[in-house]
């Protein structure tokens, strides 16, 4: 499961940010363990294979935690990974994303795109002629208008999931023709490559309650290889099938299954034959069983996703005040967490991450996660100055237990063990945490996604756009959650976002994303666990996919497909 923000995070709810290489070793049935922290940036590991040698058709069946609650990207409830790989099949994405975190443009939806001008900042896109929606419409500048206007903030009819970018536009217009788009922006945004993908016709961003409501249930124009063959939410599976109306390569595979399937169910499935691939994430076990099935290889690259634990600020949560969240961060042992959910796996240790922008491996990564560094004494002694004496084996203040309720997806036997280890943890220094376990289908839209939890956990998986991709997840929004569930933040973080995210200079950029990053880390925001190794299980008959690093957006639906 999975969340992001509108430029490009997304969460993915815990089993358990450079990369242009399209091959690379892949970690076979023979292999003892995973590489670490000390695996090579700059490889994905997909058996890359040139056209001639994939087959045409088949069909490709690919796990997911849940089905999409929106099949819009962009509203509140549709920001899940697994729906953004289903919907990217469909929609149109004006950059590809490559293995190494650079982009290069889409040529089956755009013809050229340009910075042409930085004083005021101006783009300039040309569409391809070719491309056109479902309907017949061929998507031009009205598109363009209609989702910068929906995600611009302006008019809070629209339930985003951020504004990131787009309210910094001051107007889109056509170009010479309607397939040429002019975006003029009055305050710079400097990762730009990450908006307006998936772009969505005219015809849903025009009206909050179609953009709200209308692709709830399943999407209503389409413009892409695949387009949708069924959606059965009692079957809990999606299919999409080759739209024979598309312009461009023609996919190799006939079809792409999306199966709901339970995460303890996974190496069972692939054993069966009844899915093509699963991400191993932090579990031992799928690992163990991955390495062991005929037929199946294991391949691994650095990837963009790592697991932490979300805290609540809000009025209605006990951990309100900055200072406590901070004290019960220095009980928690990342360390002790990492090893014990990957220690079995890897050859070298674990990824443990101090930053919530640039992971390990890219080139702004700094730790910045001093202030919140375990230190158990020290945790008590913040405690006990808090005014939260221990009594027994639990602290009260004015007569009130510190009782934390940490909310969790189920069957997801990773968030479980990590829920108890921080349990466990937070015991030795007198907090009580209550793990409540709730029905995966339920944990965003009903929990996380409305601040109903103290303390939550699950991955976030970013793109090549880090720090637009984080501003909507640490930015204090009166008028918006965005994606800070927890609702904590301040001016000055706010103030440091504005600037990164309107900073052009490339070294800037980070220099003011890492100072923001100190300041999170003062607030008690949020506490990264560990990068993933970026291991997937994968037939070993399957070409052009596996283990992809920062290659997912879009994935190459394209050319993937299976050797024999």
């Amino acid at each position: 499961m999975s969340r992001r923000t509108t430029v490009g995070v997304s969460a993915l709810a815990a089993v358990v940010l450079t990369l242009t290489a399209c091959g690379g070793p892949s970690n076979n049935n023979g292999n003892s363990g995973l590489k670490g922290a000390d695996n090579a940036i700059g490889q994905a590991d997909i058996n890359p294979q040139d056209a001639s040698k994939v087959k045409d058709g088949g069909e490709f069946r690919w796990p997911v935690d849940q089905l999409p609650d929106n099949w819009n990207y962009n509203q509140l409830d549709g920001t899940n990974a697994d729906g953004r790989r289903m919907i990217d099949t469909m929609m149109p994405n004006l950059w590809k994303q490559k293995a190494d975190a650079t982009f290069e443009i889409n040529k089956d939806y755009l013809e050229d795109a340009k910075l042409a001008s930085s004083e005021p900042q101006v783009l300039e896109f040309k569409l391809n002629p070719k491309a056109k929606w479902s309907d017949g419409t061929a998507l031009s500048w009205q598109d363009f208008e209609a989702m910068w206007k929906s995600l611009s903030g302006a008019d809070k009819a629209f339930e985003v999931a951020g504004t990131t970018g787009y309210e910094d536009i001051e107007k889109v217009e056509k170009g010479a023709t309607d397939q040429e788009v002019k975006v003029t922006f009055k305050k710079k945004f400097a990762e730009y490559k990450g908006m307006f993908s998936p772009l969505y016709p005219k015809s849903m961003s025009s009206v909050a309650e179609e953009f709200n409501k209308g692709w709830a249930d399943a999407p209503k124009v389409t413009a892409g290889p695949f387009k949708v063959g069924t959606i059965d939410r009692t079957a809990k599976l999606v299919t999409v099938v080759q739209d024979p109306a598309w312009w461009g390569e023609k996919p190799k595979l006939e079809k792409i299954t999306f199966r709901q399937v339970d995460r303890p169910a996974l190496a069972d499935a692939l054993a069966n034959g009844q899915i093509d691939f699963f991400d191993i994430g932090s579990s031992v076990d799928n690992f163990t069983r991955a390495k062991s099935m005929q037929g199946v290889t294991i391949r691994q690259a650095i990837t963009p996703d790592y697991s932490h634990i979300t805290f609540n600020g809000a009025d209605s949560s006990i951990l309100k005040d900055p200072k406590l969240r901070v004290a019960l961060m220095k009980g928690i042992d990342t360390k002790v967490i990492s090893k014990a959910l990957l220690g079995q796996m890897l050859k070298g240790d674990a990824q443990v991450t101090g930053n919530h922008f640039f992971l390990l491996g890219s080139a702004g990564y700094k730790d910045n996660s001093a202030v919140a560094a375990f230190d158990k004494e020290v945790a008590k002694k913040q405690l006990d100055e808090l005014g939260w004496k221990l009594e027994g084996e639990t602290r009260k203040k004015d007569g009130k237990e510190l009782l934390v309720r940490y909310v969790i997806p189920t069957p997801n036997p990773i968030s479980d063990q990590i829920a108890k280890l921080t349990q466990s943890q937070l015991k030795e220094i007198g907090a009580k945490v209550e793990i409540q376990a709730v029905p995966s289908t339920d944990f965003f839209k009903q929990y996380v996604n409305v601040g109903n939890f103290d303390m939550t956990g699950f991955r976030w998986l970013a793109s090549a756009t880090p720090v637009s991709d984080s501003k909507g997840i640490y930015y204090l929004d009166p008028a918006s959650t965005n994606q800070n569930y927890g609702r904590i933040g301040s001016e000055e973080v706010n103030k440091l976002l504005e600037q990164a995210v309107g900073e052009l200079d490339d070294t800037k950029r980070l220099e003011i994303a890492n100072e923001a990053d100190k300041k999170i880390w003062e607030l008690g925001h949020q506490l990264p666990l560990y990068q993933l190794p970026g291991a997937v299980a994968v037939k070993s008959n399957v070409a052009n996919f596996g283990a992809v690093a920062y290659a997912n957006r879009p994935y190459d639906y394209i050319h993937m497909g299976f050797t024999e």
